[in-house]
């Protein structure tokens, strides 16, 4: 038994690795960030079919109001907003850099801590709003000293945001549906809206021929590794481990990915000493507040 929570916690571990992974692979890819979502989310929602179809998982929606209007707009309007925070995540490594980027998705936690009380029947915590404001500090600190990367951090900003709204809409709906389902009609939404972009916006599509074979390649494990195998084995991991296990983890994201991309992207990644500590800083307040909120919730 041991050895079973043991080998999940690795795994999880492996898991987090890989989402860090995914800004480096944001900034391999050539092409810009809304035809680079699409081909992701697309490419990830047949994996997903197929995966339903292989492990005999119904296409129909179950619960007490699956086939709902409701429901089925609720799941459309999350596939929105996760094609969004993709499309702004990648925008905003295209605008700076995976350091700049990953520091700034920093701010989901906190963005969560925030929206929580408002959608649900959550309360306000006090230390919460104490940690939000030595963020905010340490932002305004990086704002100030890394000034080319502005816009880059605002799309990282807007990214975090939209991640937090994410994770709420889709607490509720796990419960009662399988991750994989939830999944495959949230991706098809995003592809609709992102396919919607190129016929009435002026985004260019990327053609499967203008792709490089680089650029296939980074997609292929952008959509495959990345998307469609993390999700569904984040989900049975958390089966057998602690939500501050789980937690905890998750928020060493930052921390893989900012040490991937100086491995793999060198000098582009190198910040100013002063970046690191105001990074630094977001990462402390974010796991404190992990650690006060499961001790206060054990007593």
């Amino acid at each position: 038994m041991q050895d079973d929570k043991l080998l999940n916690y690795l795994h999880l571990h492996f898991i987090v690795f890989i989402w860090g992974f995914t800004a480096v692979l944001g900034a391999l890819i050539s092409i810009d960030s809304i035809p680079l979502v699409w081909w992701r989310m697309g490419i990830a929602v047949v994996l997903i079919f197929i995966y339903m179809k292989w492990k005999k998982i119904p296409l129909q929606l179950y619960g007490r109001d699956a086939l709902s209007r409701k429901r089925i707009l609720g799941f459309l309007l999350a596939g929105v907003v996760i094609a969004l925070h993709w499309v702004t995540f990648f925008g905003a490594i295209k605008e700076s850099n995976v350091s700049v980027t990953l520091a700034m998705m920093s701010m989901g936690a906190f963005f969560t801590a925030l929206l929580e009380p408002l959608f649900t029947s959550k309360k306000f915590v006090w230390y919460e709003l104490l940690f939000g404001a030595i963020i905010i500090a340490a932002l305004y600190y990086i704002f100030k000293v890394e000034t080319e990367y502005v816009t880059g951090m605002i799309l990282g900003l807007v990214s975090a945001l939209l991640s937090a709204i994410f994770s709420i809409m889709n607490v509720r709906w796990a419960k009662e549906n399988p991750p994989s389902l939830i999944s495959f009609y949230e991706l098809l939404s995003g592809v609709a809206l992102l396919s919607l972009f190129f016929i009435f916006l002026p985004v260019d599509f990327v053609m499967p021929s203008q792709l490089t074979s680089m650029d296939w390649l980074w997609i292929g494990i952008l959509a495959s590794v990345c998307t469609a195998y993390a999700f569904i084995a984040s989900v049975k991991v958390m089966k057998f481990l602690s939500a501050y296990t789980v937690m905890l983890t998750i928020n060493l994201e930052p921390v893989y990915g900012i040490f991937l991309a100086f491995l793999i992207l060198g000098d582009s990644e190198e910040m100013t000493p002063d970046f690191y500590f105001g990074a630094i800083l977001i990462l402390i307040v974010i796991m404190a507040n992990g650690i006060l909120k499961t001790r206060f919730s054990k007593k």
